[in-house]
């Protein structure tokens, strides 16, 4: 699977050529125009050449549109302040016929203004050979000017015919190329013609270790290198090493495997630069079908048009138990089945397989009263589940506001704090799906085996939006390896909406770190207070508990104290004096974030100034995240301590029991020893061990105040109950 793909339907308007570019090879011009199977071209746009200049400091910043019958399929991303850009971008194009040409536009990108005109050129699709990849070199052309010199684009092409498939379309996948999203938005069509099919074949497993000699391309001789790696339409970006030509990163991520022989996985390395764009590094390619299964590969790569080596480990492993089926046909309610699932979880089998914590199903059984989002006053609805960066879909069902869809998706558990999530769209086949609605369900809150009517929220997951989804949900676990697979790190997803500038969520992130820091500061006042003896009582207490805690004082008492803590929180719960309060602040900035956010949707060309500003943009942006990172830290020991989620809190009195028995009975020399050894022989021991803090990684699967509100279930209408509508119905 590619980046991109969008159906296109026949157009009939004329198309005027420009230019006629031939390729190599034996072309297939003898196709008929009316033909009616479908295609698929397959375009790597790579790098442009000596192209025109249209800035006042003699540079360009260019970006490329696809055309194909006077629609635009592709847009790709700008290259600041350059006439030699490289891309290495990729789209895959569903045509329906050969008779439309490729229409190649560029244009330079000016903020404010209108963007100028860099030149254009044909592609004549019946001239490409079917099957085979070819180079293609296009000669840019302004009609107006047509002895201009305007420079090349560098394309690699495939054209692949799918006869007969245009009726039965497995997958459909778009992408919205509006340069004011900064983020991808896809969706997929899956058809009903498959009952029941694994969407992926495989898991490939990377560790990034190392660079070594990496080109220097900062003026201090140094680099501040990260790493990009795509696999089909998958991508994953490593962490930015400030300053350093051998970077250490230590990252672990899995990628699926659609394909039986394998996959190319593009890798490319860039130096990070505030307030410009990326320099580019270097890159190299692994050829995953000359990698043997089931085993670990060692890869020293040596980075192509550029200097230096990447250091991977790859593995090849068969694919997880992830699958759709048909309501009707799948009996989720057989016992033998359900007997060995529990089985390959029960706690006999706590060592075998560490990463496969637990297995989940989803039924996708039917929405109601759902947004009308075609002119119709009807909808296209299908449904999209995630867990982490596993993606299944539901059929479109047409016309529809009230749909059914009675499919089941299976997916193995790799972390138990997951967040399932149910997105709606309704499908449109001229631009990217329309969101309807949304549901995140975090796993250790499903009520196994129990149909239940979901509100769908807006895309924040703040308030409500229009329908509700009927879902059944079932998770079989093992309470051990979810405990352990706690104290790893968390996986990071794929493809995330980059961070944006947001003077609400700057705002919210302040609010937030603020909130945790007057907590530290009244303690500290009220500590104060007992200095100052504003009340000669407490003071008096005060100053008692200080001498008899410091004269008896023990290391196991620190553990201790925030295992009582933990506990008297415990019995004010189950006593009925909860002190968690909701958290409507937060909530309401985030309603307000949720109104800036379809300001800008509605009006995604007209940004603030402040946004189109890098270096601002990006020092604001930084600021943004440290304080959200902040806020979030101390939110998640609150909620930690407050049992918002009561698997952690066990945990969490077990650890503390642990230690508390530990510092007890053993001498604390012994215990730094222990640690200290531990440390040191680490990278002896495992050379390419990825670094973690267990605590930190504990505390990462702790809910934020802001999750929080993201996750909370609100309350469905009564008249959206299931037993009132079967009542309605034998009524």
């Amino acid at each position: 699977m590619l980046d991109s793909c969008k159906l296109k339907s026949a157009c009939n308007l004329p198309v005027i050529y420009n230019k006629k570019i031939n390729t190599t090879g034996t072309s297939n011009a003898d196709v008929p125009l009316s033909d009616p199977g479908m295609y698929q071209l397959d375009i790597t746009l790579k790098r442009g050449q000596s192209l025109a200049a249209r800035d006042r400091g003699g540079t360009s910043d260019p970006y490329v549109k696809f055309k194909i019958g006077r629609k635009e399929v592709f847009r790709s991303k700008i290259i600041h302040k350059n006439l030699n850009p490289v891309w290495e971008e990729k789209a895959c194009i569903l045509v329906g016929h050969l008779r439309e040409p490729l229409y190649i536009k560029v244009f330079d990108y000016d903020f404010g203004l209108q963007d100028d005109f860099m030149g254009s050129a044909f592609l004549d699709l019946t001239q490409l050979e079917l099957n085979r990849p070819t180079d293609v070199t296009l000669t840019l052309k302004d009609p107006h000017y047509p002895d201009h010199d305007l420079g090349i684009i560098l394309l690699s092409v495939v054209l692949t015919p799918k006869e007969g498939e245009h009726r039965d379309v497995t997958m459909l996948m778009r992408k919205s190329w509006k340069r004011s999203s900064k983020f991808q938005t896809q969706s997929l069509r899956l058809s009903d013609v498959h009952r029941k099919s694994h969407l992926w074949r495989g898991i490939v497993s990377i560790t990034l270790i190392e660079g070594r000699d990496l080109k220097a391309m900062d003026s201090n001789g140094l680099s501040d290198p990260y790493v990009k790696f795509r696999l089909g339409h998958q991508k994953y970006k490593s962490k930015i090493m400030p300053k350093t030509l051998n970077p250490q990163w230590r990252e672990q991520f899995d990628f699926h495997l659609y394909e039986e022989r394998g996959g190319i996985i593009d890798i490319t390395a860039w130096d990070k630069d505030a307030g410009k764009r990326d320099d580019f590094i270097g890159r190299c390619q692994v050829d995953l079908s000359a990698l043997s299964r089931e085993q670990t590969h060692k890869l020293e790569l040596q980075l192509e048009e550029g200097e230096g080596h990447l250091v991977l480990l790859v593995t090849l492993t068969a694919s997880a138990t992830v699958s759709i089926s048909d309501l009707s046909i799948n009996s989720p309610e057989d016992q033998k089945e359900r007997e060995e699932i529990l089985k390959r979880y029960s706690p006999l089998r706590i060592f075998h397989n560490l990463k496969d914590v637990g297995f989940l199903q989803v039924k996708v059984i039917r929405a109601e009263g759902l947004m009308a989002a075609d002119v119709t006053g009807k909808s296209d609805p299908f449904c999209v589940v995630e867990l982490n960066n596993d993606r299944l879909l539901t059929h479109t069902v047409y016309k529809n506001l009230n749909p059914e869809w009675n499919k089941v998706f299976t997916f193995n558990i790799k972390d138990i704090h997951s967040v399932l999530e149910v997105t709606v769209y309704d499908e449109d086949r001229d631009r990217s799906a329309d969101f309807l609605g949304k549901v995140a369900i975090p796993l250790l809150s499903i009520q196994n085996g129990e149909q239940k009517a979901y509100v769908l929220k807006n895309k924040q997951l703040t308030g409500p939006t229009k329908g509700v989804i009927y879902l059944e949900i079932d998770v079989i676990f093992n309470a051990v390896k979810a405990s352990l697979r706690t104290l790893i790190p968390k996986e990071q997803k794929y493809i995330e909406e980059e961070n944006r500038l947001s003077k609400q969520l700057l705002l919210r992130n302040f609010i937030r770190m603020k909130r945790c820091v007057m907590v530290l500061v009244n303690a500290a006042y009220y500590v104060n207070s007992c200095f100052d003896w504003d009340s000669p009582p407490r003071s008096l207490a005060a100053f008692v508990l200080f001498l008899f805690v410091v004269w008896n004082f023990e290391l196991y008492m620190i553990p201790l104290v925030l295992l009582l803590l933990l506990t008297w929180n415990y019995f004010l719960i189950i006593s009925g004096k909860d002190n968690r309060q909701r958290d409507t602040v937060v909530e309401d900035m985030l309603e307000d974030e949720e109104e800036e956010d379809d300001k800008d949707d509605k009006d995604s060309e007209k940004k603030g100034f402040i946004n189109k500003i890098y270096a601002i943009q990006e020092v604001c942006i930084s600021v943004q995240n440290i304080l959200d990172e902040v806020a979030s830290f101390g939110e998640r020991i609150k909620n930690t301590f407050n049992w918002t989620v009561p698997f952690l809190s066990w945990l969490a009195i077990v650890a503390l029991c642990a230690f508390t028995v530990i510092l007890y009975f053993i001498p604390l020399r012994y215990i730094v020893l222990v640690w200290g050894i531990n440390k040191f022989t680490k990278k002896l021991r495992s050379p390419y061990a990825i670094d973690n803090n267990e605590l930190l990684d504990f505390l990462s699967r702790v809910p934020s105040d802001v999750q929080v509100v993201q996750y909370q279930e609100l309350k469905p209408d009564p008249s959206h109950s299931p037993c009132k509508r079967k009542k309605n119905n034998l009524g």
